[in-house]
């Protein structure tokens, strides 16, 4: 021991020798992240996310579109009655076959308007494979006279169909003056008179076995409608309200009035107390020969 220490005044300690093994280690403190790099990884993630479950939803959407089961294989048509089933498929031509899930409905029921008879129509689906088709078709009132055509028009003034030997089953009256007046332009049906005309036609369906005997109606004056029956060749002009009440009314005096009158060219019953009956004027004897 005493040749390892040295005692004197200027021995601070022992000395040791170094391990030439022992390393420093070089540590740097961690850096904080921003709050701009948590967004940007976030973002990332976010990104990442999204793309995975787009490319999922991009593969079942393919997967279902290509279905067979869900491809439209049968088309049920309900509420016609004029047009055919195959008038009605013939519309929409092109949508068996469809996946239908994808289709556009509102597209093909905008394809089912373009029948004249069809004012509303809905397409519902049935699945796997089946659409039903509802449509609701116009309604005439009448058959207007235009120059010297005839048309099934509604009571919305909307020209059906031109009048022929295939709608010889309808039976409604003939309406003069329904045309525009020239100066109008555009429009063929004048909206005024068709509503005068819907009002007359509507009150005498209250009446089912007065309607039917109603063969001629004349809307020119929209203050007077003048209606021609079926077994009658007089003018009844009507006014502009209590049509019926009116045509009744000369109905009760048409016996006692044809006793006195072989020939009637018209009956005023626009007023309510009395009614003016103007006799045919017999022609000339120069124009008799």
């Amino acid at each position: 021991m005493s040749s390892l220490l040295r005692q004197g005044s200027g021995a601070q300690g022992v000395a040791t020798a170094t391990d030439k093994r022992f390393r420093r280690a070089h540590v740097k403190p961690s850096r904080k992240r921003t709050p701009a790099s948590k967004h940007a990884w976030m973002a990332i993630r976010a990104l990442a996310v999204l793309m995975v479950v787009g490319y999922g939803g991009y593969r079942g959407v393919t997967s279902i579109a290509a279905a067979q089961t869900l491809q439209v294989s049968h088309l049920v048509v309900r509420g016609h009655q004029r047009l055919s089933t195959g008038e009605v498929l013939a519309l929409v031509d092109g949508l068996r076959g469809q996946n239908i899930l994808t289709i556009r409905i509102g597209e093909w029921q905008q394809k089912l308007l373009a029948s004249p008879w069809v004012e509303s129509a809905t397409i519902r689906r049935v699945l796997p494979a089946t659409l039903e088709i509802m449509v609701h078709e116009r309604a005439p009132m009448g058959i207007g006279r235009i120059g010297t055509a005839l048309y099934l028009i509604d009571a919305k003034g909307v020209i059906v169909d031109e009048y022929g030997p295939a709608y010889a089953d309808i039976d409604l009256p003939i309406i003069d003056g329904l045309a525009a007046a020239p100066p109008d332009g555009g429009e063929l049906i004048d909206a005024a008179r068709t509503e005068f005309a819907s009002r007359v036609v509507a009150s005498f369906g209250s009446r089912p076995e007065l309607a039917k005997r109603v063969s001629q109606i004349d809307v020119s004056d929209l203050n007077n409608a003048v209606v021609i029956l079926d077994d009658d060749t007089a003018l009844l002009r009507l006014g502009d309200a209590d049509f019926v009440a009116r045509l009744q009314q000369y109905l009760d005096l048409q016996p006692a009035l044809r006793e006195r009158l072989a020939s009637i060219d018209y009956v005023d019953l626009r007023f309510d107390e009395r009614l003016y009956v103007r006799p045919v004027k017999a022609l000339p004897a120069q124009a008799r020969r």
